[in-house]
């Protein structure tokens, strides 16, 4: 058994059915022994994409994704997505071939340290050095990327240890250890201690008008239904952070929605206007507080989280608690439980409740024009609780965060901590493999789609039933409104009408397309696109001028945001 048959092996073991790549000469030995292996790999145009696909394929299911690349050229366009999945904590396993051994060192053709370049975005890196150490890098690789902080992980394996080979009963036997051996990671600080239970119930009591403030890390801990049997227990308002999006079910009473740089303004000010803001799974953002010094200024604070080194890391921290999600909400609920005939916030729910009502979202735009917010609402009402949504980067990005509902964590993928362009395409992809009975609509802008266009062919290839909705406004789109209110109108490098034709683009790789320019076409297209049975393209035009709502300027509290009207 060579070592890239061993390597297989060892993934299949770890349930790994799909991989994302492509071949290159410092690889090629995996990409060989891939011919007789039950793994589907699925050829992405670029490494990026191939990157993306698993990163989009963890977040969508929590299985581990997987990509492969080549050595040099190959292994550092992975760099960006593995850079992705390490700023917004996701399972990831990256494979690089390696240039020879006895090559190393000598500048080699396509030979790159990926192993240094790596370390800055990586749980863990590896390089193995014989085929016998392939399956326990494998394993001690999977353990980490999903232990304490998820994140990616990578193991470069030189193309002679590819090729090397076992004794077959050795090999199997060296895949039998592992496989004997538990694989569960105890972790750490599993639950709230009682000392801390104390003084949340303390805490808790004295508060007047409290708030969840919900981040990421609930659907990366599993623990989105012992969110809401908690959130249950007591009516306390809630916001989400953009990647906390779906932990909340968006029809929960005194959820006020996303807050932040481009958050509802009910969820910014009942932020800035709580005295107990308790943070689960989040990490105070620069996008989320704004001004640091004026967030929830006359807040206490409470921070539950699995990593400890967010917990103090940008706001003060009353109570810290560092502990597993998924194990402690049933103890903060019980605790809640405890406490529901003493709290009084009665006043602030109902305050809560008046900022929904006095600020709702508005969907009356002038004119025949299409205005995208109406359109992605639209869309969020006509998909199924258990559609995928993934987005670019950009307006359309903050316009579907704040229009669409999600059920599920698991159903918004979109870049957070990185802000990635030419995310959506390729994430949508690995959601669609992993979820193939699972509707799965990718929202794109024009600028951020052609960052990873070729992608359109892995859709052709394999027929990978994704729905892409272009926000086409012939601007890059963010960077234009920041041109707009910001630098005097200097509209620098943001002009991107000579886009090519996205409808022709899309039928030359066999992918069924259509425009809309008015209003009155938007339901009966969204119909169409959402009942084709393959991948469809629906270009939506919009008016090259139309701005993102709320947003909070630079060094601003939250509750300064301008609105459309008086961001001029």
């Amino acid at each position: 058994m060579t070592g890239a048959e061993l390597l297989l092996k060892a993934l299949q073991q770890h349930g790994v059915d799909s991989l994302f790549g492509y071949p290159g000469g410092a690889i090629m030995p995996v990409y060989d022994a891939l011919y007789d292996s039950p793994i589907k790999h699925f050829l992405c145009r670029h490494e990026q994409g191939a990157g993306f696909s698993a990163l989009g394929y963890s977040r969508a299911s929590n299985k581990l994704g997987v990509c492969l690349a080549t050595s040099g050229p190959g292994a550092t366009n992975l760099i960006t997505a593995i850079a992705d999945a390490f700023s917004d904590s996701i399972p990831m396993l990256a494979i690089t071939g390696q240039v020879a051994k006895k090559a190393m060192g000598s500048d080699a053709f396509q030979e790159v340290d990926i192993l240094g370049l790596s370390l800055a975005c990586t749980k863990y890196c590896e390089q193995v050095q014989c085929a016998s150490e392939i399956p326990v890098a494998v394993s001690k690789a999977v353990e980490i990327a999903y232990e304490g902080r998820p994140g990616p992980v990578l193991i470069d394996i030189p193309k002679d240890v590819q090729i090397q080979k076992l004794d077959s009963e050795r090999a199997e036997r060296l895949l039998a250890e592992l496989a004997s051996k538990p694989q569960t990671v105890a972790p750490l600080n599993p639950v709230i201690s009682l000392p801390n239970q104390q003084k949340l119930q303390t805490l808790i009591e004295e508060s007047r008008s409290p708030i969840f403030y919900v981040g990421g890390g609930v659907g990366m801990a599993d623990a989105v239904e012992h969110l809401r049997d908690l959130m249950a227990a007591v009516n306390i308002p809630s916001v989400t952070t953009l990647k906390g999006i779906g932990a909340i079910d968006p029809e929960a009473e005194y959820f006020l929605g996303m807050l932040g740089m481009h958050g509802s303004k009910p969820a910014n000010l009942a932020v800035q206007e709580c005295d107990l803001l308790i943070a689960l799974g989040a990490r105070f953002d620069d996008r989320v507080t704004g001004k640091l010094a004026e967030f929830a200024p006359k807040a206490k604070v409470i921070q539950l989280d699995i990593d400890n080194c967010e917990v103090n890391k940008r706001r003060g921290v009353d109570l810290p608690i560092v502990a597993d999600l998924k194990q402690s909400l049933p103890v903060f609920k019980q605790l809640l439980i405890g406490l529901r005939p003493h709290l009084q916030i009665d006043a602030w729910q109902q305050r809560c409740q008046q900022l929904s009502t006095d600020f709702p979202w508005r969907y009356d735009h002038p004119g025949e024009g299409i205005y995208a917010p109406s359109v992605l609402s639209e869309l969020g009402k006509m998909l199924s609780k258990d559609a995928v949504t993934t987005t670019d980067v950009g307006q359309h990005q903050m316009w579907a965060a704040q229009h669409m509902m999600m059920h599920d964590p698991k159903n918004f993928l979109s870049s957070g901590g990185l802000g990635t362009m030419g995310f959506g395409l390729p994430a949508a992809i690995g959601a669609q493999v992993a979820r193939p009975n699972d509707t799965v609509v990718a929202v794109c802008g024009d600028g951020s789609l052609m960052m990873n266009i070729q992608e359109l062919s892995t859709l052709k290839r394999y027929q990978i039933p994704v729905k892409i909705l272009l926000i086409d406004n012939a601007k890059l789109g963010m960077v234009r409104q920041w041109q707009e209110l910001f630098f005097q109108e200097r509209y620098s490098e943001t002009d991107l009408s000579d886009n090519p034709d996205f409808v022709s683009l899309a039928t030359a790789f066999d992918i069924k397309a259509k425009l809309i320019t008015t209003k009155q076409q938007v339901s009966a297209a969204l119909t169409e696109m959402l009942a084709h049975q393959g991948p469809y393209l629906l270009q939506v035009r919009i008016d090259e001028m139309d701005n993102v709502w709320p947003l909070v300027p630079p060094e601003t509290a939250n509750h300064g945001m301008l609105e459309a009207g008086n961001g001029n």
